[in-house]
C-alpha cells in the first residue's frame, strides 16, 4: 500500500504581510473614475493599475488580494481567455468589467467564476454595489489569514467498536464551544464511508452530505463546503457521511484530500473519523495530520491491533506525526490485568488519555446528540473528555 505523497494535493497556505487590498486591473486611467485612486471600498484599499486587457497578471500578487476587478474586452479572445485563466488559478473573488458587455458574454464570464460583471467607466459606487455581496466572504478569508494555518486531526481506530466515533463526538462538541469562545471555528468530516454515524451521535439530521461535495468536481469552493455543512447547537460544523454505503477504495484521492485542506483554511481546525480500513487517502491524511488519536482499549486483543497500526504508519515512513493514543472504557478494576505501563511497554510511547467507562451516560448522550455534561454535570466521564479537549488544543497550540 502506498502513501500519496500530500504536498502533491494539499494546497499550500499563504500568508501576507501587506494590507489586504482590492485590485483593479483597466487598460486605461479613464476606465477608473478619478474618485477611485487611493479609495477605499468594503473597508479596504483600492489599488489602481494600469495594464494592456491582454497582458497576463501575475496570479501570486491576486492571491494576496482580498478581491480583483479585471477589465475584459469584449472583441478581444485573449483578454477573454485571461480571465477565464485567472478564475481557474486563484481563489481571490474576481470581477469582471466590460465596456457595454453583450449578454452573451455577461453570461459566459459568470460560467467562468466571475462574481459579478460591471460596466466600463467604474465608479465608485458601483463598485461598492459588485463587492456588498462580497463581504462575508472576504471577512472568513480574513479571519483565516489571521488565525493561520488550519489544523488537522484524525482519529484511528485500533480495531471496530471501541467507541471512537462516541469520543469523536463528544469532542468535537467541547472542542467547538471553547473555539467560538475565542471567535474560531470548528469543523468534524464523518470519512467512515461505509459505516459512519456522526450524524447520529450529533442528533443531526443533514440535507446534504460528503457525497455532495465528492460530486461537485472544479465546482467545489469555501461557499459550496459551508452550505454542505450541517451545524450543532454547540457551533460545529459537520459534513456528514453519506446515507448509502461507498467503496472507500474508489473514492478519488486527491479529491477526498482537497475538500480537507478546503475545510482546514475555512474553518481552521478540522477533526476528521477515518474507516477502520486502510487506504491511499486515509494514510495520506494522517500523514498530514497535526494530531493523531489513536483509540483502544485496556485488552490484550485491541492493544495489540494498536500496535499493528502503530507498525503500518512506521513501515509507510508516517513517522513524524503526533500520535497520542487514548485508552477508551478506561475502568482501573481492569487495569489489575493489563496496567497502562505495560500497554505503553507495547506500543512504545505513553498513553496520553484515558476515558472512563460510563456506558450508559455515553449511550445517553449519544441518543440524544448531547455532552455528557448536560445530562450529569459531574462524573469522571466528563472531567477525561475535558482533559482531552484541552490536550488537544494544547497540542494543536490553540490558545483559550
Amino acid at each position: 500500500m502506498s502513501v500519496i505523497n500530500p504536498n502533491d494535493t494539499a494546497a499550500s497556505w499563504k500568508t501576507s504581510k501587506r494590507e489586504r487590498a482590492i485590485e483593479l486591473y483597466v487598460d486605461s486611467i479613464e476606465a477608473a473614475s478619478a474618485e477611485l485612486v487611493g479609495a477605499k471600498a468594503a473597508g479596504m484599499t483600492v489599488n489602481v493599475n494600469v495594464t494592456p486587457a491582454n497582458d497576463w497578471i501575475d496570479s501570486a500578487i491576486l492571491e494576496q488580494a482580498a478581491a480583483a476587478v479585471v477589465q475584459v474586452d469584449p472583441g478581444n479572445p485573449v483578454s477573454i481567455k485571461r480571465f477565464q485563466q485567472l478564475a481557474k488559478s486563484v481563489e481571490t473573488p474576481l470581477v469582471a468589467a466590460a465596456y457595454d458587455p453583450p449578454l452573451a458574454l455577461v453570461r459566459s464570464l459568470v460560467r467562468a467564476g466571475a462574481h459579478d460583471v460591471i460596466p466600463l467607466p467604474i465608479s465608485l459606487e458601483e463598485l461598492e454595489t459588485a463587492i456588498a455581496p462580497l463581504k462575508d466572504q472576504l471577512a472568513r478569508t480574513e479571519h483565516a489569514a489571521a488565525a493561520g494555518h488550519g489544523k488537522l486531526v484524525s482519529v484511528i481506530k485500533s480495531v471496530g467498536g471501541v467507541g471512537a466515533t462516541g469520543i469523536l463526538s463528544q469532542l468535537a462538541i467541547r472542542f467547538a464551544e471553547k473555539e467560538a469562545a475565542q471567535g474560531r471555528e470548528t469543523c468534524l468530516i464523518d470519512l467512515d464511508l461505509q459505516f459512519g454515524d456522526i450524524a447520529f451521535q450529533l442528533g443531526l439530521t443533514p440535507r446534504f452530505t460528503l457525497l455532495d461535495l465528492l460530486e461537485a468536481g472544479a465546482r467545489l469552493d469555501g461557499d459550496l463546503l459551508r452550505a454542505t455543512t450541517t451545524q450543532h447547537a454547540s457551533g460545529l460544523k459537520v459534513i456528514t457521511a453519506p446515507p448509502d454505503m461507498m467503496p472507500i477504495e474508489g473514492m478519488p484521492n486527491d479529491h477526498l484530500l482537497s475538500i480537507v485542506e478546503l475545510a482546514k483554511r475555512e474553518f481552521g481546525t478540522v477533526l476528521v473519523d477515518l474507516p477502520t480500513n486502510w487506504t491511499n487517502w486515509s494514510l495520506s491524511l494522517v500523514a498530514q495530520s497535526d494530531v493523531a488519536l489513536l483509540i483502544t482499549e485496556l485488552t490484550v486483543a485491541s492493544v495489540n491491533r494498536a500496535k499493528r497500526q502503530l507498525m503500518l504508519l512506521e513501515t509507510q515512513g508516517i513517522n513524524e506525526v503526533d500520535v497520542r493514543v487514548v485508552i477508551n472504557r478506561f475502568d482501573k478494576s481492569m487495569a489489575r490485568t493489563v496496567r497502562l505501563s505495560d500497554v505503553s511497554a507495547a506500543l512504545g510511547r505513553d498513553v496520553s488519555f484515558t476515558v472512563a467507562n460510563d456506558f450508559a451516560l455515553m449511550r445517553s448522550a449519544i441518543d440524544r446528540g448531547v455532552p455528557v455534561g448536560t445530562l450529569k454535570h459531574k462524573s469522571a466521564l466528563r472531567a477525561d473528555l475535558d482533559k482531552l479537549d484541552a490536550g488537544v488544543a494544547a497540542a494543536l497550540r490553540r490558545e483559550r
